[in-house]
């Protein structure tokens, strides 16, 4: 209690600063920020109050009342060496936090270097902040303290910081007898750590997907009410209300895993699709149809149902050996095991077919075990104000993933036909810059098999060659500390160590963007075509393809 009263006090102080100093000489400094010699488009420009006690740092835009959520506002006190920050988040909250040791601690190398910002002459001082090289000019013919940072206030009125040679923040304007902006009512105090967790989290929009969500083989776990699990458990739907995602957002999948039962390294695979098609999906897969094992827009082999398109695949990625569960039973000198693995991967170039829309998200983890694994998974939409890799047209094409129980339904036909797999699709308009997002991993056969063997995908569309490459995994050692039990061999290796075709354990798989050039409307086909391996006594490969046509 005694503590938060102290920091109550000094906050006090420092945010009724406007009329601590009222009675004094008080400069406004505009600064802009430049890159590389260019002025930052769009920029909300810094502006300083600076007086003789300390300074104001807040930009054009706040004090007009334009700010976007989340804002800061820094108050400066460079007799006292402190510093106050506030943060203004969304919903009308506010939360603060007192440095006392920062601006005291500051180390600069004072040199005899001399340059003219807007009239007024200026020094240099150096220093490095985090391996990055920091130079700031300061004057002290105004009398006063400030800058458009806390870097370097103490040495006077600092008129440039300059970042590694190319990043500056640089002084246009400087106005005498400025008027302090009114001082805000006080806020809670928190700790510098909460306070950056709080101001982190409120930059970014979060929607929880599973929490703590086991996807197991066994009918024993209930579902809530707004969870339905299939096939034993090992697929999980969740019915998902989507916000729109601003224009040039950045959006992230996270998963995190962990084993609560389950020793063996499994396909993992979070998908979307659209709500109004999920009571077909569901009803299919109780029933075990293979359609919707395989749901894809071709017209030949495995056909789709008209009512259910091809799902949306967002992640695909495969469980470590144990990782959690089996931490403790496996122990090995100066190893020590993480505890879950998290999973964090880009799906902006798919964003826009979730934007706004009622979805349902489904994770599926193939396996036998009545523990199973501990799912939890989240998207997070991030604004952003360059070009992104968001497409206007999104349409999956298909998708083999094994929702159905895996001894219930042969895979083997896919890819063993003279043609391949083969799809089909109407394009209603032309789509220009058309891409394939494809992603495929090899599976099964044991060491001769295909999760072992490189393998040449070949990808055509309309019977001729668009792209061809062999899907392979060098790193899979790079995560060993993720695999507790993964088998060890008499060549001093892990099962985990050995790479494979695309995928690791513990990782996700990217997919590869292929350019398909300008597509006209009508009929197209794109087929792929792989030389899977020969059965092994009962042991066979397998592929998992997934493709989405992507363009304009």
């Amino acid at each position: 209690m005694k503590n938060y009263l102290f920091s109550l006090a000094i906050l006090v102080c420092i945010s009724g600063f406007g009329q601590k100093v009222k009675n004094r000489e008080t400069f406004k400094i505009t600064f802009q920020k430049s890159s590389n010699g260019s002025l930052i488009e769009n920029q909300d420009p810094v502006i300083t109050f600076a007086t003789l006690d300390g300074s104001l740092i807040t930009s054009e835009k706040i004090l007009a009342g334009k700010a976007v959520v989340p804002y800061e506002k820094t108050f400066v006190d460079t007799r006292q060496g402190r510093f106050s920050q506030t943060a203004f988040l969304a919903d009308g909250k506010a939360v603060s936090m007192i440095d006392s040791t920062a601006l005291n601690g500051q180390k600069w190398e004072l040199t005899p270097e001399t340059n003219k910002i807007l009239g007024y002459n200026c020094k240099k001082a150096k220093t490095v902040i985090s391996s990055n090289w920091v130079e700031i000019w300061y004057t002290n013919e105004l009398g006063v303290y400030g800058g458009p940072s806390v870097l370097g206030q103490k040495l006077g009125v600092v008129l440039e910081i300059v970042r590694n040679g190319s990043y500056r923040i640089t002084a246009v304007k400087v106005e005498k007898n400025a008027k302090m902006p009114r001082a805000d009512p006080q806020f809670e105090v928190v700790d510098a750590m909460t306070y950056k967790d709080e101001l982190w989290k409120s930059r970014f929009v979060k929607i929880p997907l599973f929490q703590n969500q086991q996807v197991n083989f066994s009918d024993d776990t209930i579902s809530d009410a707004n969870t339905v699990r299939l096939q034993h458990g090992q697929l999980v739907l969740r019915r998902i209300k989507m916000p729109v995602i601003p224009p040039g957002s950045i959006t992230f999948l996270d998963v995190v895993e962990k084993s609560r039962g389950d020793a063996y390294d499994r396909t993992g695979l979070v998908f979307a699709v659209a709500a109004d098609n999920a009571a077909d999906l569901i009803e299919s897969l109780k029933k075990g149809d293979r359609t919707a094992a395989l749901p894809s827009a071709q017209k030949i082999g495995y056909v789709k149902s008209d009512t259910q398109p091809p799902h949306l695949e967002l992640m695909r990625f495969f469980t470590p050996f144990g990782i959690s569960q089996y931490n403790d039973l496996v122990k090995l000198k100066n190893k020590t095991w993480h505890d879950s693995v998290t999973y964090r991967q880009d799906i902006t170039d798919v964003a826009s077919l979730l934007s706004g829309k009622e979805i349902v998200i489904g994770v599926h983890i193939g396996n036998y075990d009545k523990g199973g694994h501990e799912i939890s998974a989240n998207i997070t939409i991030h604004k952003e104000t360059i070009k992104n890799e968001a497409s206007g047209v999104v349409l999956p094409l298909f998708n083999s993933s094994r929702f159905l129980e895996n001894r219930s339904i042969d895979y083997t036909p896919l890819l063993t036909s003279v043609k391949g797999f083969e799809t089909t699709i109407t394009l209603s308009e032309p789509v220009r810059n058309a891409r394939l997002r494809y992603i495929a991993t090899g599976h099964g056969g044991w060491e001769n098999g295909d999760e072992f063997l490189r393998r040449k995908n070949t990808i055509m569309l309309d019977g001729k060659e668009a792209y061809s490459f062999v899907p392979w995994r060098t790193d899979c050692g790079s995560y060993r500390l993720s695999n507790p039990a993964s088998g060890n061999f008499e060549n001093g290796l892990s099962s985990s160590d050995y790479s494979r075709s695309n995928w690791c354990p513990g990782t996700t798989t990217n997919p590869v963007w292929i350019d398909l050039g300008d597509l006209k409307a009508g009929e197209h086909t794109i087929s792929v075509k792989i030389p899977v391996g020969e059965r092994e006594g009962e042991s066979t490969s397998s592929w998992t393809l997934s493709g989405v046509l992507l363009g304009e």
